[in-house]
């Protein structure tokens, strides 16, 4: 019975996660179609590279990783590229034959990762070179994170593993308990000196010790609503963000909601839905909804709204990043949108192309990095 029912979810959760691309034929969920807009901000493509082979098959993307001088991306089939952030110029590029199911994770001149298969590898992120792997209880498809001391990986069972980031030996691990069904996604974990804080399926923050795994403090996101099933589902797909000693952090038909680091105390909730982490700038923060693909800004000290631009509904968008004072997503058509992060108009807008965007995007410095669904990526930057 378990097993019939962990596929019956994972199968229905899928499906659930398809959104518009099923039910595009209802008028009511047909992407709006783009405007005309006041082009304030002129974005440039200042390099682009053919990285990794198309992911158009697969129903979730990898999520690259970056480090100071490199970008770092993979397909599913095992291909694992590292490029030069500045010029796109590959610097080194292995075919490891892994059905690589899991984004990438960068720290500690580390490259950390995932697999189907449910293990877990570290490489060199110098020269690709494989330091480690280990095992997990089952598949992997966050990007498992990484500091000099331990890399922390989520399974899709909902347990947290800890390992020893130079041996790969596991420290500890923690089982949040799977519920009956889910969105299929799972949440990265911040790392710090002294605590892990993960998010759950159950809609749960935990921080746990860094050395033990013992837990420091708990507390719920947000509470399942509904009498079926799938109206009760809760996930915090969204890696948390920390802003100095503020979390913040999103779920899938719950809340977004500020706590702060060292007890997991709650400053405030304010209803939002979103499988993406939220982003921040200059005290405000940035949500795409799940639901309609509306871009909302809310202030990060008590969560009252700013505003709302549903003008790219249905458009299946990214998560949102804040860039060069803007606020940007992509979408399933391959358009890159800026707004303007006052007031929510929109002050850019480029064509990526690609067949589409739904890999996160990824800022470094002045620079936007976005990954096509045909593998390409692109580096852009605001004139």
């Amino acid at each position: 019975m378990k097993i019939s029912s962990y596929f019956f979810a994972l199968a229905l959760s899928t499906v659930f996660l398809s959104g518009c691309s099923i039910f595009s034929a209802n008028d009511e969920t047909e992407p709006a179609k783009l405007e005309k807009i006041d082009q304030q901000v002129e974005l440039t493509r200042n390099w682009s590279a053919k990285a990794a082979s198309s992911n158009k098959n697969y129903w979730a993307n990898l999520q690259m990783a970056v480090s100071d001088k490199a970008l770092f991306t993979a397909d599913h089939s095992g291909t694992l590229i590292a490029l030069d952030v500045q010029n796109g110029q590959q610097q080194w590029s292995i075919d490891l034959d892994l059905p690589i199911s899991g984004g990438l994770g960068y720290g500690a001149e580390k490259l950390v990762f995932g697999t189907i298969e449910g293990q877990i590898y570290a490489f060199d992120a110098n020269n690709g070179s494989q330091l480690w792997k280990s095992a997990v209880s089952s598949e992997v498809i966050s990007s498992p994170s990484v500091n000099s001391d331990i890399v922390v990986a989520q399974s899709i069972d909902n347990r947290l593993y800890a390992f020893d980031a130079d041996s790969g030996d596991e420290l500890w691990q923690h089982d949040a308990g799977a519920p009956i069904l889910s969105v299929r996604g799972n949440s990265s974990s911040i790392i710090l000196d002294n605590m892990v804080i993960a998010a759950f399926d159950n809609g749960k923050l935990i921080a746990f010790n860094t050395e033990n795994g013992s837990l420091l403090w708990e507390t719920r996101l947000a509470l399942p609503k509904g009498r079926t099933e799938l109206e009760r589902m809760i996930d915090v797909d969204g890696e948390p963000i920390l802003v100095g000693d503020i979390i913040y952090s999103v779920s899938y038909q719950g809340r977004l909601g500020a706590l702060t680091r060292g007890t997991g105390r709650n400053l405030w909730f304010q209803d939002s839905s979103s499988h993406y982490s939220p982003a921040y700038s200059k005290g405000k923060l940035f949500v795409t909804e799940a639901k309609n693909h509306a871009v909302r800004a809310f202030k990060a000290g008590n969560g009252q709204e700013i505003w709302n631009n549903d003008q790219l509904k249905y458009r299946e968008l990214t998560g949102p990043v804040a860039f060069g004072g803007s606020v940007a997503v992509a979408d399933a058509d391959g358009y890159l949108h800026l707004l303007d992060s006052d007031t929510g108009v929109f002050v850019g807008r480029a064509k990526v192309g690609g067949g589409g965007v739904s890999s996160p995007l990824l800022v470094v410095g002045e620079t936007l990095l976005v990954k096509s669904n045909n593998g390409s990526v692109s580096a852009f930057k605001i004139q």
